[in-house]
Parts: C-alpha cells; structure tokens; sequence
C-alpha cells in the first residue's frame, strides 16, 4: 500500500482524465490520496472529488499563504465555518510563502497562527507549505510548539539542520519529486534521516520527478520517488510503501 499524503486531485490540470489519472495511481498501488485545501474557490470541486471517490479521498481544509490577500478575514471564516460543520483529516496546506509576494508577511503569520490554534482546538495535524520562508515558517511554530502540534512539513526542501528542526516540532517531512532531482540537495543528506520522518507525496501536478520534471504530475509518478527513496536508504521498495504509508497513519489518524 502506497500512500499519497499531497495531491491535488481536483485541479482544473486533471478535468480531461481525473478517474484515468486515479486508475492509473491505484493500478500502481497508491491507494490513500490525502488532498490539501487551498482556498474557498476550490472547496466545491474537492467535496465533488471526495463524493466521487469516498474510499481513497481525504480531504483537509484550509487557507493556503499565496491565498493571503486583502480578503484573507473572509477566506479564514470560511476555513472556520468547514471545520465546525464537517471532519476533515488535516488543516492544510497552511504557512508562509515569501517566494512571490512578501508584502502580506504580517497576514501570512496571523493566518498561519489562527489555524494552527484551530488544529489544536480539533486535534488535527497541520501540513505546512513553506517556500523562502523556513525562518518565519520556524519562528511560527516556536510560538506553538507542545504535544498538541504535529503534522507534515510539505514539500521539504531544507537542510539537514532545518529537517532536524521541523522533525524536532512533531512533524513529518513530506518528501516528493524534488528528491529526484540532480539540484534538489536533499537527496545528499536524506539517508541520515529515519525513514520514520518521511512520508510520501507527489504535490500532483506540480512538481513531477524525474524523469517527467516539468511535465504534469500525477500520483502514479510517486513510484519514482519511491525508487530514488530505494537508492538512498538502501531497503526495499516494499520497505519504504510500508513505513510510510504506516507514518501516514500516525499522522492522519486513518
């Protein structure tokens, strides 16, 4: 059993084959796909995705930091009305994103902060999106840290010293695509970090492995992953299915 923890099925990238591009997921094992919120333009098309797909879809729920904008008091009660009304496995994707905008630093933290505190409220885990921010993305969870906060580092990019850190703040570290890469770095230092603080994601359809980089991502492409994960840890593809579809478990509580 292979586990997706980070894939947006419901984007408009897979509106020509979305059931083909699952099939094709599933025929390649992956039979758990966790799917994170971005805004409330999307949550629609994600409660079609989970009604479609009741017993592979998980969705969570949450304000996205590219979706910080001048409306982001309004998209927040949004998030707060979802999680009042309906379960949801995760608040996510959630945290800071400086790589295209910073001038909504301030919005950013406070939108991150609010929904970690709904996390704890629920006991839920949080999936953290961060991109040229790990400082202010660190500085966040310091001021949250305990027990009660856990979750996934999405889309780990850091260093060592940064992935010691996250794991140190109850997170997982969602590896994907970029550990197939010849510039992705992480690869050089992965091997030195228990298999039990990784999980497994595509971020479908972006960042697709090698050797699809560039093209559309889809979650079958996690087998790739996989592969370079056998490389570096030197255990068995089966191996690496098991321990992080069971640390995805620990997470999600599913």
């Amino acid at each position: 059993m292979i586990t997706d923890t980070h894939t947006h099925l419901y984007s408009s990238a897979f509106n020509e084959d979305q059931a083909a591009m699952i099939q094709r997921a599933k025929n390649a094992g992956v039979s758990r796909f966790f799917i994170p919120a971005i805004d409330s333009s999307y949550t629609e098309s994600m409660l079609k995705l989970e009604k479609d797909f009741p017993a592979d879809v998980f969705l969570m729920m949450g304000l996205h930091p590219t979706s910080v904008k001048d409306n982001y008091i309004e998209e927040l009660a949004h998030v707060k009305e979802w999680i009042d009304k309906k379960e949801f496995v995760a608040i996510g994707e959630i945290g800071i994103d400086l790589y295209w905008d910073q001038s909504f630093l301030a919005q950013q933290q406070e939108a991150f902060k609010t929904q970690i505190q709904w996390a704890k409220e629920k006991n839920l885990p949080i999936v953290i999106h961060c991109r040229d921010a790990f400082d202010e993305v660190f500085e966040v969870l310091e001021s949250e840290k305990g027990k009660d906060l856990y979750g996934i580092f999405h889309c780990f990019t850091g260093t060592k010293e940064q992935a010691e850190k996250a794991i140190r703040y109850n997170m997982k570290l969602g590896i994907g695509g970029v550990a197939t890469f010849k510039n992705g770095k992480i690869d050089t230092f992965l091997h030195e970090i228990d298999l039990k603080h990784i999980v497994l994601e595509t971020d479908a359809p972006y960042l697709a492995p090698s050797p699809f980089r560039g093209k559309r991502n889809e979650s079958s492409y996690i087998t790739n992953i996989i592969d370079k994960l056998v490389d570096i840890y030197q255990v068995s593809f089966k191996e690496i299915a098991e321990i992080t579809t069971q640390n995805s478990k620990d997470v999600f509580k599913i």
